[in-house]
């Protein structure tokens, strides 16, 4: 989902954080496991995620330990007649691929509500009644930190007026036929999407969401968490 460039902060559990964190640990001794080394919350000793499900972070030496929980996230397809609301990435990671308007949830907001904040911060838009779409898994990169699960829950919603401007984490904005998106080419940021594109045609043809509860968009590759 969009932009999730909203990034979590890497010493946490739950919740994000704004800024965007540094490149970790340099050294690797005390670090077993695979995927980038990065500090323990701790006590600062470089560690790395142990593989298994669920997927966790555990200092050899001061035994601190977390698991690798997955990030919400809320994003909204905005429909202009035939067209939805796409925009082109201006960050890390995927920078120039395809996206929708979303992003991380904040502590203490609903979900249909970061979805609303998303939207409004990226294109500057407001919608009226959101329509539920689905759930999706999916995973993100983060620079120092490598990859995190995520929850991606989407939203339909109707145009009414006002002419999107594209904000500072966005580089372009377009308006795209619904019925071409999802084609062999498209370069989606993230692997969910292609579900969430085809939901929203059959939502929008007026047949049932083919995937009413959340499921993997790679069951094995989910359960692996963040390897």
């Amino acid at each position: 989902m969009s932009a999730r460039d909203r990034m979590p902060e890497r010493p946490r559990a739950g919740g994000k954080g704004r800024g965007v964190a540094s490149s970790g640990a340099r050294g690797t001794s005390g670090a077993p496991g695979r995927g980038p080394a990065f500090p323990c919350a701790r006590c600062g000793t470089p560690i790395r995620r142990e593989p298994g499900h669920p997927v966790k972070l555990r200092c050899p030496v001061c035994r601190y330990r977390i698991y690798d929980y997955p990030r919400p996230c809320a994003g909204v397809i905005v429909l202009r007649g035939d067209c939805v609301l796409a925009v082109r990435r201006a960050h890390a990671p995927k920078r120039g691929f395809l996206d929708t308007p979303g992003g991380f949830i904040d502590a203490g907001e609903s979900i249909e509500a970061a979805a609303r904040r998303e939207l409004r911060e990226e294109t500057g838009l407001g919608v009226g009644r959101m329509e539920w779409l689905g759930f999706y898994w999916d995973r993100y990169f983060l620079k120092g930190f490598g990859f995190f699960p995520t929850m991606n829950f989407y939203y339909l919603a109707r145009w009414t007026r006002g002419v999107p401007h594209a904000a500072d984490d966005v580089a372009s904005l377009e308006w795209v036929p619904l019925a071409r998106l999802g084609r062999a080419g498209d370069r989606f940021a993230f692997v969910h999407m292609k579900l969430v594109i085809r939901d929203a045609k059959r939502a929008v043809a007026g047949g049932k969401v083919k995937v009413p509860e959340p499921v993997a968009v790679n069951p094995k590759r989910a359960a692996r968490g963040a390897r």
